[in-house]
């Protein structure tokens, strides 16, 4: 299982050749392919901002690929714990962010991104791209 985040979503949505061909070889080597609600909350709000109905679209025809992986009770603990741990060594990192990172470790998944704050958070198991 992966998670993707939200820097490879606009990524794929831009077209990038190298993450359109990372897409593809996930398809064939990971059984369940997600995005976390906080990353779709992003895209979302992007779109909204851009004020583009085609984006929404774009985003509406690529989610309808993913799971959806919500940010539940175990999961919202677990990127309190992912702060409190940032926040005692000075690390801060954006809220939406430790919610994706709590989402995904909480489910043992691998994380798909190219921000390397990431790597900051114990335990979580990232591909970076």
């Amino acid at each position: 299982m992966v998670c993707l985040d939200t820097t490879f979503l606009i990524d794929l949505l831009r077209g990038k050749n190298c993450v359109r061909e990372l897409k593809e070889e996930l398809d064939k080597t990971e059984t369940i392919i997600g995005i976390p609600t906080p990353a779709l909350m992003e895209l979302w709000s992007g779109a909204c901002l851009s004020a583009s109905n085609n984006e929404k679209q774009k985003i509406l025809e690529l989610i309808k690929s993913l799971e959806i992986f919500p940010l539940d009770m175990s999961s919202a603990k677990e990127a309190g714990e992912i702060e409190a741990e940032l926040t005692k060594k000075g690390l801060i990192i954006e809220t939406e962010d430790m919610m994706i990172a709590g989402i995904t470790k909480k489910s043992n998944q691998k994380l798909v991104t190219r921000d390397s704050h990431y790597a900051r958070i114990e335990g979580l198991k990232i591909i970076k791209y």
